[in-house]
């Protein structure tokens, strides 16, 4: 597969996505390394209120706007990110969820880095892109949250 070029007003995103499929790659482990539910659960928490709410947020009002809501691709990423949300705040069948959320999160990520943003790009204007990127990089400097400590993935 040829490497996706992406444009600088986007980068940031797809670095977030990165964080996200690692994401994926801990709650595998995880479960590999029969780590207590409890602790995945905490560090899938942690990361979703501390990265992939603004994440979700960003793409939503200023990224998913340059297609509009009645475009298919975007319909698709957020009927993906209201299935997500409802993962991640499920609290009965934790197991489950954190299964479904490892699925689910990499093949949207996939889907967004491969399909929608190359979409995006093609029909974003410069002046879209330049605003994309001030927002995000304003909306990115107001959280700043501390590392997670325990590393259950090592």
């Amino acid at each position: 597969m040829n490497p996706i070029h992406r444009n600088e007003a986007l980068k940031p995103l797809s670095r977030e996505h990165h964080q996200s499929l690692l994401l994926c790659w801990k709650i595998r482990t995880g479960f590999s390394k029969k780590i207590e539910i409890s602790l995945i659960k905490s560090y899938a928490d942690w990361f979703y209120k501390n990265y992939l709410l603004l994440h979700f947020e960003i793409e939503e009002k200023y990224v998913f706007s340059i297609l509009g809501n009645d475009h298919e691709l975007v319909k698709r990423a957020l009927a993906e990110h209201r299935k997500l949300r409802r993962l991640f705040e499920d609290g009965n069948e934790v197991t489950k969820s954190l299964g479904l959320i490892e699925e689910l999160l990499e093949t949207h990520i996939r889907f967004e880095e491969r399909v929608l943003f190359n979409e995006i790009q093609k029909i974003a204007t410069q002046k879209e892109l330049e605003e994309m990127e001030v927002i995000h990089a304003d909306m990115d400097s107001h959280k700043k949250p501390k590392e997670w400590k325990y590393e259950f993935w090592k």
